[in-house]
C-alpha cells in the first residue's frame, strides 16, 4: 500500500501544479483499477482490483499516461469516458460538451412542469430538446418522467455520435433528429423545449480545459453571444404550443437580451438561479 501512497502522492503534485484538483489523480487511480474513488479507501477492495489486475507496473505506466494527459488540462470525463449528471452516468468524448451540474435544475423545472401537465391532461407531454449535444438533459427528462415523449435535436456529426450512444444505453424512447434548428421538425408541435445554445461571446476567454478541448461549434455564440441564442429562441417559439414553456440556458450577464430577445413570442418571463446563486438560464410562456 506504501507505494500506492507515493503514487498518489506525486500524481496529486503534478496536477497542483497545473492548478488543477489534486483529488482528480484518485479519480484517475480508481479509473484504472475499475473501482470507485470510495473504494480506494476499502483495503479489501481495494487488494482485489490490484490482484485483479496483476502486473503493477501496467497499472502505474497507465496511471503516469492519464495523469500527464489531465496535467495537459483535457477533461478528467473525456479521460474516463463518462460524465455524471442527476442519476445518470453519461458516455462523452472529444467532440462533445461534459454536460454541467448548472443544468440539473433547469431539468428540475421542466420535470415540475411536466408533472403539472400531468394533472391536467392525458397521454404524453411531447419536449424538444435543441442542442441536445450528449444528450444528458433529454435523457433526465426521458427517464424521471416516463409520459414525456423527447425529442432531442442536434447539428454536430461528432456530438450525433456520442447522443446515439447514450439514447442507446440509457433510453430509447428519445428520438434523436439531425439538423439545424432553424429548420428542424417542421410541422411539429411541443408542449415544452429545453435549450443550450453556443453562447459565449466569440472573443471571450475560457479556462484551458474547455478552451483546448471541448468543441468550439457548441460554446461560441457570435461576436455578442447572443446571436446563436436568438436563433433558438425563434425555433422555440415556431415548435411550441401556445401555453408551451421554454427554459433557455445562457451567461450571467445575459438575462436581460434573453428577456428582450423572449419578450416578442413569449410572457411570464423569469430569470432563475443555478447551483452556485448565479442567473444562469431563463424560462417563458408561449404566447
Amino acid at each position: 500500500m506504501s507505494e500506492i501512497k507515493v503514487l498518489l502522492r506525486s500524481a496529486k503534485e503534478k496536477l497542483a501544479a497545473a492548478d488543477i484538483s489534486e483529488v482528480d489523480a484518485e479519480h484517475l487511480f480508481a479509473y484504472v483499477l475499475g473501482i470507485s474513488r470510495m473504494d480506494l479507501h476499502n483495503s479489501v477492495k481495494l487488494d482485489a482490483a490490484l490482484k485483479a489486475l496483476g502486473d503493477f507496473g501496467v497499472i502505474e505506466d497507465t496511471f503516469a499516461k492519464l495523469i500527464s494527459r489531465r496535467a495537459s488540462h483535457e477533461p478528467l470525463q473525456y479521460l474516463t469516458g463518462t460524465a455524471y449528471f442527476r442519476h445518470l452516468e453519461i458516455e462523452v468524448g472529444p467532440g462533445v460538451l461534459v454536460p454541467r451540474p448548472e443544468s440539473e435544475l433547469l431539468v428540475e423545472a421542466v420535470l415540475t412542469h411536466i408533472k403539472n401537465l400531468e394533472e391536467k391532461v392525458s397521454g404524453e407531454i411531447s419536449v424538444i430538446d435543441l442542442g441536445a449535444g450528449s444528450g444528458a438533459l433529454s435523457l433526465a427528462i426521458a427517464t424521471e418522467a416516463p409520459r414525456s415523449r423527447v425529442i432531442a435535436v442536434e447539428k454536430s456529426a461528432d456530438a450525433i455520435v456520442w447522443l446515439k450512444k447514450n439514447v442507446a444505453r440509457i433510453s430509447e424512447n428519445v428520438r434523436v433528429v439531425e439538423g439545424d434548428v432553424a429548420d428542424v421538425l417542421p410541422g411539429v408541435k411541443c408542449d415544452a423545449v429545453i435549450a443550450n445554445p453556443p453562447y459565449i461571446p466569440d472573443n471571450q476567454s475560457l479556462p484551458r480545459d474547455v478552451a483546448e478541448h471541448e468543441p468550439h461549434v457548441a460554446l461560441f455564440g457570435g461576436a455578442t453571444g447572443l446571436e446563436l441564442p436568438k436563433r433558438f429562441i425563434d425555433a422555440a417559439a415556431r415548435l411550441l404550443k401556445s401555453g408551451g414553456v421554454l427554459a433557455i440556458e445562457h451567461t450571467e450577464e445575459q438575462g436581460a437580451a434573453i428577456d428582450a430577445l423572449l419578450s416578442r413570442e413569449f410572457i411570464d418571463i423569469a430569470v432563475h438561479q443555478d447551483l452556485t446563486g448565479r442567473p444562469r438560464w431563463s424560462s417563458a410562456v408561449r404566447k
